[in-house]
Order: C-alpha cells, then structure tokens, then sequence
C-alpha cells in the first residue's frame, strides 16, 4: 500500500478544478486531474454555498437601501413640518 499524502491545492486550481468538473463531470475531472472525486465535490459545494450567500448579502443591501431611502423620505417631510411649525409660532410670538 501506498503512503498517503495530503496536498495542498491552490484557490485557483481548485477553480479551474470546478470549472472543469461542471464542463466534464465530477468523475471525468476527477481522473483527468489525478485528484479524488471527493474533492472536487466538496470544492464545487463550497462554490455554490459561496455564490448563494454572497446573493443574499447584495440581496440584503439591496433591502438596506430602500429601507433607508423611505426612511429619508419621510425625516425630511417631518423635519420640513417642523421648520414650518417654528416659523409659525415665532411669528405668532412677536405680535
């Protein structure tokens, strides 16, 4: 039996890896690059488990941002009632 060993893969090959395995197949790749069918399943699920959650971040800006600009809208209607107000009521003191 052959003496195990642990390889470090760089990002970028792990990619390429990715890349190759949704062209060709996980099992094609796998043997094509001389690396366990295992790995290239774990990198691909970590991609999509990536992908998803950096969705879901822009997604929440993206809610963020509206949220805030409604929130905007309306201080700036109240604070325009109120500069009215003041001015009212300081007219009103000087008679």
């Amino acid at each position: 039996m052959g003496k195990r060993t642990n390889r470090d893969y760089t990002l970028e090959f792990k990619h390429q890896a990715v890349e190759l395995a949704c062209e060709i197949g996980c099992t094609r790749a796998s043997k094509q690059l001389g690396i366990n069918v295992a790995n290239i399943q774990r990198w691909k699920s970590k991609s999509e488990e990536s992908k998803k959650s950096t969705k879901k971040v822009k997604v929440d800006y993206e809610e963020e941002t509206r949220r805030l600009h409604a929130e905007n809208a309306e201080l700036k209607k109240v604070n325009h009632i109120l500069k009215a107000a003041a001015a009212f009521f300081s007219r009103d003191h000087l008679k």
